[in-house]
């Protein structure tokens, strides 16, 4: 990365401080992008999902694996109900979503209650593991609470063979003008849904699957405790990545838990961080880090700069840390102050392998919080910052009372805002869909196909806040 004509900044940069400038190119469509971190992860896309109570669970790992990036569960989960989530991660299919299901004598309650657990929106009426009805929001609108779904499920069925590519898939559903279906075995038993729109995205994306073909998932742990037997029952639960994390990393416990971790020599690849500086990137990455986690306050639910001025501005602590990483063979994470595509294209352009994204994702059908209805009737779910006084509560619910009250004393986090669901973009692979589009343009400006080459070709440069404000839409609908 350059700063245009040659002008070097005398202060620190966030990403609505700079913008990029388009370079000679010869690549003329964004599928000629190769978008591989290369960075040991086994991504194929450069997205992680933070490991936030709020935002990562089963559900959003195995549909963003699906499209190629990583999430990372968090580390106040148990480790049994971690193995347990890994396991389940490893099963997904490849391609077909996992289907809700009930039975015809269930009610309209219980498919309600459902739905909003997955984009897709539709329930499964199966008999004897074989799919006999579909019901959806639609189904439901105005019918008794009590009624049985027999009563209002839509017994018109088409079925995909699990045997079909996605294309052939996509075609059958056209013919048939149908959004979505059951996707069947030889046998006609259940083994997923297939919507229109997810078997189009199987032709745009790789997943992110490892030696096995399964799915991709990361876990984290903090640095305080049994370190050494809790990454031993971490590594031991099949995890593909695993991250150190603590929110000031460049501290001697973090040294000390990384150089444990690293004696016992996993066959994944070790995350540790946050830090924002180029000695801080060195600690870690003496101490045994591969990739190095960079940010101090970005977070959109994060009040540490507010509490305590500590931090820096997410560009040029990435741009720092990133530089120092390269020129050792590693790598870093962006984690945080993403709110826009241009964050993610401008953070690789800094030099990160991938970006993390917490609170944006909070807001989707994946991220494991329940679905609310505000005042004006829009959808949102709750999220809450993991230096919070509620996160702080769930990682210390073994303590006792008087040290729980004393340790909730001191948080650094919102403990709870409204994430509202984006009508246009309610689910995590439509917000993928839009950042992946804008990331893989800003590499045709550039010039570049791989995330490589676009950190060396990026061509950046400083600009006022009406700068910013002139790039904006009238209507941003972000």
């Amino acid at each position: 990365m350059e700063f245009l004509n040659g002008i070097v900044p005398p202060y620190d940069l966030t990403y609505d401080d700079v913008f990029m400038v388009p370079r000679h190119s010869n690549i003329s469509s964004r599928f000629d992008v190769d978008l591989r971190t290369g960075d040991g992860s086994g991504a194929t896309i450069p997205l992680v999902v933070a490991n936030m109570t709020a935002v990562a669970g089963r559900r959003m790992a195995e549909t963003v694996a699906r499209r190629g990036g990583i999430t990372v569960l968090p580390q106040d989960i148990p480790v049994d109900v971690v193995s347990e989530v890994v396991g389940w991660i490893k099963q997904r299919h490849l391609i077909h979503d996992t289907a809700l299901t009930l039975v015809p004598t269930d009610t309209v309650s219980d498919a309600v209650a459902l739905l909003p657990k997955r984009a897709h929106g539709a329930v499964i009426v199966v008999e004897d593991g074989r799919p006999v009805g579909v019901v959806t929001e639609r189904d439901c609108a105005g019918a008794d609470r009590f009624a049985q779904l027999t009563q209002v499920m839509s017994s018109r069925l088409v079925t995909v063979s699990d045997r079909l590519g996605a294309r052939e898939a996509f075609d059958l559903l056209a013919d048939e003008h149908h959004r979505l279906a059951p996707v069947v075995d030889d046998e006609g038993l259940l083994v997923g849904v297939l919507t229109r729109t997810a078997a189009l995205r199987a032709t745009l994306y790789e997943p992110a699957v490892d030696g096995l073909n399964r799915l991709r998932i990361g876990a984290a742990m903090g640095v305080n405790g049994d370190v050494r037997g809790k990454a031993e029952r971490l590594l031991g639960a099949d995890i593909d990545i695993l991250v150190i994390d603590t929110a000031h990393g460049q501290q001697q416990r973090m040294i000390e838990a990384l150089k444990a971790v690293r004696e016992l020599n996993p066959a994944v690849p070790i995350v540790a961080g946050n830090v924002v500086s180029a000695a801080g990137t060195v600690d870690l990455l003496d101490a045994g880090a591969d990739i190095v986690k960079v940010g101090v306050g970005p977070g959109a639910m994060c009040t540490t700069r507010m509490m305590t001025g500590v931090g820096r501005p997410q560009f040029s602590a990435v741009l720092e840390c990133a530089s120092t990483a390269r020129s050792r063979g590693k790598h870093v994470w962006a984690d945080g102050g993403v709110r826009h595509p241009r964050d993610v294209a401008l953070a690789l352009a800094a030099g990160a392998s991938s970006v993390m994204i917490g609170s944006w994702f909070a807001g989707t059908y994946e991220s494991p919080g329940d679905l609310h209805l505000s005042a004006d009737g829009r959808s949102y779910k709750d999220s809450f910052g993991m230096a919070s006084a509620r996160a702080v509560a769930n990682r210390t619910s073994s303590e006792t009372p008087f040290d729980r009250a004393r340790k909730a004393l001191f948080e650094e986090g919102i403990s709870s805002g409204r994430m509202f669901l984006d009508p246009q973009r309610p689910g995590v692979e439509d917000l993928i869909d839009a950042i992946i589009a804008g990331v893989r343009s800003s590499f045709t400006y550039a010039g570049a196909r791989t995330i490589s080459e676009f950190t060396e070709r990026a061509l950046i440069g400083i600009q006022s806040a009406a700068g910013y404000a002139e790039g904006r839409p009238l209507h941003l609908g972000w």
